[in-house]
């Protein structure tokens, strides 16, 4: 059997920005957008994973434009409730066979999207990757 048989593709990386923004006291919230920049920066600089998903709400929507961002990072800007759009970019790609990340702390979002049959990692996990790229893409 051939090694393209054996593996199976990396899994995309959908990241919950706010939440992972807001699990390090760096001062973002005196400025969200910036945070936001910073992080979706990390992530084209990181090689996280050979395609990552950000969501950005709120007020951090202004820091990065809705798209791609480069390096297989893209930003989706949530109309809503950023949790119902972190469901709503997993579901798809679940029903469609990929494996799928979703990084986040929010117990409630957890379960949701475990429910669909992503892995939830914390936003430590993430971290370490974009501040250690000795631990690279999956």
């Amino acid at each position: 059997m051939g090694r393209d048989r054996m593996t199976s593709p990396p899994p995309v990386v959908v990241v919950d920005a706010a939440n992972v923004v807001g699990s390090r006291p760096t001062g973002w919230w005196r400025d969200r957008p910036g945070a936001a920049r910073a992080l979706v920066a990390q992530l084209v600089n990181g090689s996280v994973a050979e395609r990552v998903v950000v969501v950005l709400e709120g007020q951090a929507k202004s820091g990065a434009p809705e798209g791609p961002a480069g390096s297989g990072v893209e930003v989706v800007h949530a109309a809503g409730s950023g949790d119902d759009t972190i469901a709503a970019v997993t579901a798809p790609l679940v029903s469609a066979g990929q494996s799928v990340v979703v990084v986040t702390a929010d117990r409630g979002l957890r379960r949701r999207v475990e429910a669909a049959g992503a892995r939830v990692e914390g936003p430590s996990w993430l971290l370490g990757r974009v501040e250690s790229p000795g631990r690279g893409r999956q």
